[in-house]
């Protein structure tokens, strides 16, 4: 359940602190612990509470997943929960969840489902001991950046695939793997946008009221999070209408093209119907009938008839319906 376990003093590398030690640590003003976790379980959980005095619903909350994107404040401590997304080698995107307690002296992450290892963000922290001397707020700037980033890479990734959709949408003929493709595409997309919609304003609240934990020098950082945060709902946004735009243009040209069959029918249609007029009614039994009985009848009323089509054929070819 514990993936890292660190106590950082201003100035000063990180140092592994054991779970049991941590209530002294947490006694002293220049250090704050950095504490990873992986789907623990409840007893360990309520033993972190009593460690960092969390409150009761924050805690109920880490345990469960499915848990909406929010920020809230309980006392001391803040508690924040964002969704993290993870491409899969299939063509996929699994999405999971981080729930993040920072307080004054110490930043606990709960991951959930699909997510990244931080140990990357921590190693990016550590590279910075000036900007990770000022406690757990640049630590969160590091796991929401590695986050936002996150999405980032995957609306190019998404971006690439859309290309070559677009290509088999536009076609005139009904594709239905390339309709598939395109909802799942959606479907994504929409994820995608819902899970970084919040961070931005996750990171407003923390810009705006959170001083105590977001230092000024800090704010600039958050606030480039929540631009590339804003930039990843966009991009969404824009990919999902040239999805539907495409699809849209795959139907008219299914249309169009159905409408060109159809008309090409009809006017074979409108050809055949003279020899059937024609040859019905001579085929009834008339005594009396024009050319009847001479010798050129039949070859004058099957000029006539060939002459008609020859003409109704050439008219329909001139207005493109044949």
């Amino acid at each position: 359940m514990i993936v890292n376990s660190r106590v950082y003093h201003a100035g000063k590398h990180g140092e592994e602190v054991d779970i049991d030690n941590i209530s002294e640590v947490l006694k002293e003003p220049d250090a704050f612990i950095w504490l990873g976790l992986l789907h623990p379980d409840a007893g360990f959980m309520h033993r972190i509470q009593k460690e960092f005095g969390l409150h009761d619903l924050a805690i109920e909350d880490a345990l469960t997943a499915h848990q909406r994107t929010k920020i809230e404040h309980y006392g001391d401590s803040v508690f924040i929960v964002v969704k993290t997304a993870r491409d899969a080698k299939d063509g996929t995107i699994h999405f999971g969840e981080t729930h993040i307690f920072i307080g004054k002296n110490f930043l606990i992450t709960v991951r959930h489902g699909a997510s990244d290892r931080y140990s990357s963000c921590r190693k990016r922290a550590e590279e910075n001991p000036d900007m990770l001397a000022m406690g757990p707020g640049y630590a969160l700037y590091c796991i929401l950046d590695f986050i936002v980033d996150n999405y980032a890479e995957l609306t190019m990734s998404l971006s690439g695939r859309i290309t070559d959709i677009e290509d088999a949408m536009f076609r005139s003929d009904f594709d239905k793997n390339a309709v598939q493709k395109v909802y799942l595409m959606r479907r994504h997309l929409l994820a995608l946008r819902n899970s970084a919609m919040p961070v931005v304003e996750i990171c407003n609240q923390l810009v705006r009221l959170h001083d105590e934990l977001i230092p000024k020098p800090l704010k600039a950082y958050i606030r480039d999070v929540e631009d590339h945060a804003s930039h990843v709902v966009s991009d969404a946004e824009d990919m999902r209408e040239m999805l539907t735009t495409a699809m849209q243009m795959n139907l008219a040209l299914v249309s169009v093209q159905q409408n060109e069959v159809g008309k090409k029918l009809a006017g074979w249609g409108a050809i055949l119907i003279v020899p059937t007029v024609m040859f019905s009614m001579y085929g009834m039994n008339f005594d009396h009938m024009p050319e009847l009985h001479t010798h050129y009848g039949y070859p004058a009323v099957v000029a006539c008839t060939f002459s008609l089509c020859t003409l109704l054929w050439w008219k329909l070819k001139r207005t493109g319906w044949l």
